[in-house]
This record gives structure tokens, sequence and C-alpha cells, in this order.
């Protein structure tokens, strides 16, 4: 059966309908954008960050698969480069053997389009796609999950990540009613914090809208990093626009009256999430400022949600400047909850890969947004 990857059209989305209810039957909760017009940064004249879909369509123009992709300028040591973004690629094949071959066409198709392609993701090497790029010689890099719980209570009642047996329900329930692991986890906040024995005098500012003391901020600190997408202001009011998705909270951060960097930040209130069950989740989306000045402004992003009263709140990060700013804020660091996975094309432009990894910097708008958040 001959296979063509096409950009996804109004024609295609009966076409995505039908694949999606046959991917339900057999029993997978995967499937595609059935709007071609991507409702998050579609794509514009002018943009340099923007969302685009394809779907893997047979001789019947019958859908089988599709893949999105975002490219972004980046600039790695002082360079601006086009990289990429990649979201899925889903295919029947994970339901009917007969399509089994169209995953790889998928991943070879992408890396056709856009050559330094990443994703940013991942939930652990048993993933049949992970070992897939691994034997493409693909890089990774194990990032870690930042959490701060502001309500143990509430955590240990009602997050669902660690309330997966019987017994650990029972454990847990025991935690939280006794007292315990109240004061446990906070006591454990409050050691990880006085150890690091600083003040953070910054202060939090909701804005709507990225102006031109974004841009100052991002000519005066973009060089401290060795590869980070472009955060000027042009650039975040297209992934964090004033209105329509993410429902973001745009704080720029202040200390005595000027601004030295802003945050993303969303509090989310669950119900029957996989990971969170019915918590009230905050959660830093996105960052910026110089990596000396990350303990400041995770202070003021979380205070700011501290005073929305969430249960906890969580971030990704992957630069170790960012990663020590929340350790000093008493996060636990959580390591290689998270995968950031590269081509080899994108791989060579990293390299020497020990120096990027160590100035590399990347949140949730790096990859597909906070689209569980």
């Amino acid at each position: 059966m001959s296979i063509r990857i096409v950009p996804h059209s109004k024609e295609l989305s009966a076409g995505v309908e039908a694949f999606i209810r046959r991917m339900r039957a057999g029993g997978s909760s995967y499937g595609f954008y059935v709007d071609p017009e991507p409702d998050w940064i579609p794509k514009r004249p002018g943009q340099n960050v923007w969302r685009e879909f394809y779907v893997a369509i047979d001789e019947q123009n019958e859908v089988h698969g599709g893949f999105c992709l975002k490219p972004q300028d980046w600039i790695i040591r002082g360079e601006t480069k086009v990289v990429t973004d990649w979201q899925g690629p889903v295919s029947e094949g994970s339901v009917n053997p007969q399509y089994a071959p169209l995953a790889m066409r998928l991943i070879r198709e992408m890396v056709k389009m856009r050559p330094a392609i990443y994703s940013w993701g991942h939930g652990g090497n048993e993933q049949p796609m992970l070992q897939l790029l691994l034997k493409m010689n693909w890089f990774t890099h194990a990032t870690p999950f930042c959490l701060r719980v502001l309500r143990p209570f509430r955590f240990f009642r009602l997050n669902r990540y660690l309330r997966t047996s019987k017994l650990r329900r029972i454990a847990l329930n025991l935690m939280a009613f006794s007292g315990v692991g109240v004061v446990g986890v906070r006591v454990l906040h409050a050691f990880l914090r006085l150890r690091a024995m600083r003040r953070f005098p910054a202060t939090a500012v909701e804005f709507k809208e990225f102006g031109s003391w974004a841009d100052d901020l991002w000519k005066r600190c973009q060089s401290r990093y060795t590869a980070i997408a472009v955060r000027d202001a042009a650039s975040m009011n297209l992934l964090a626009p004033a209105t329509g998705w993410p429902p973001v909270t745009r704080l720029r951060i202040e200390r005595a009256g000027e601004p030295i960097g802003w945050a993303l930040v969303m509090a989310s209130r669950m119900r029957g999430d996989a990971r969170f069950g019915d918590l009230y989740v905050g959660s830093i989306v996105d960052c910026f400022a110089d990596p000396a000045d990350a303990g400041d402004v995770v202070s003021a992003a979380t205070t700011f949600l501290r005073r929305l009263a969430v249960d906890i709140i969580v971030s990704n990060q992957s630069h170790p400047g960012w990663v020590e700013g929340f350790g000093v804020n008493g996060f636990l660091l959580l390591p290689g909850r998270r995968l950031f996975v590269a081509s080899p094309e994108l791989k060579r432009l990293l390299e020497p890969i020990s120096e990027i990894t160590s100035g590399l910097h990347l949140t949730n708008m790096d990859g597909h947004g906070p689209h569980a958040l």
C-alpha cells in the first residue's frame, strides 16, 4: 500500500476523525488534530516560531497517522539556527499490524523536513519510540523535575502518581492523617531552603504583553546561555499571547524597581489527572533571566503561586543555573524525569555536547507547551 505524507488540510479532517475512531476501537488513547489550523502559534508571515501538521494518507486519502512540527529560531553559541520540536508521531500501527512500519516512515519524514529536530519528554527507556531513536543514533540528555509541596495533607491524599497500589494508599493516608508526613515534608523543604542561606528581594508584577523591556532583557542575557530558543518580545507574544492558549499568567520579576527576568505561571485545578489526581497544581512553565538571578525569579514566582493557595508547584528545567535556582528555593529536584532527545544533525550543531548541556535552557514552552498542566 502506498502512503504519502502531506500537509493537513480541511479536506482531510473527516479522514482524521475516522482515524481517531479506529484508534479508539483498537484500544489506543492517541489521535490527531482534526482541525488543520493549529490553535496555538499557527503559521503567519514573518514569524520565527510556528506549528504545522502533517498526515499520512493512502491512495483513497484515508488517514493512518500524523505528526506536528514546531520550528523556532534558536541561538547556539551566538549563531541563529532553526531548531524544530516534534510532537507525535502517531501511527495506526499501534493498533493494526498492517501499518507497523509507518512509525519509522514518519520519523524519517520529519528528519528529512527538519534535520535539526528534537523532542523533550519521554517517560523512560522502556518506551518503544525512545528505543527506536536510540538505535538511530539520536542523542539523549536527562533533565530533572522540580517539585515543591505547599499543602502536604492534600498532596498525600489526592495525588495519583504515588497512590498506585492499595498498600501505598494506606501508607500515604497514614502519613497524612497522623501528621507525620505533613511535618516531614515541611521540614524537608525548610531544610533545603535554609541550606542555601539566601534572601530573595525580588517581586513579581503581572503584565499582559511583552514589551521593549523584554527585548532589553533578551539582549542583555542571551549570551549567558550556550543554546536557547529566542525569547524576545515578538517571540514570547506568539508563544504566550494575551488571549487564548496557553492560559498563563505573565510575571515581570523586578528588583529595586528594575526588571531582572520574567516567568510564565499557571494554576490548574486537576480532576482525575493520571499524575496529579485532584490537586490544585501551580506550575512555572517558562522563565528567563541571567542564570545568576534564577533564584530571585523562582522565589518571586513561587510567592505569587503560594498566594493562590495551590497544593504543589512543579517545573521542568534543564539549565544547571535554573535547576540550582529551584533548589535554593526549597524545591525537590527529581533527576532524570524528562529526556531531551536530539537528532544526529542537531547533535552535530550542539557539539561539544558537554559544553552545550551545561548551558542549555529548556522549559515546557520549548516542547509542546503546557498542555498537560
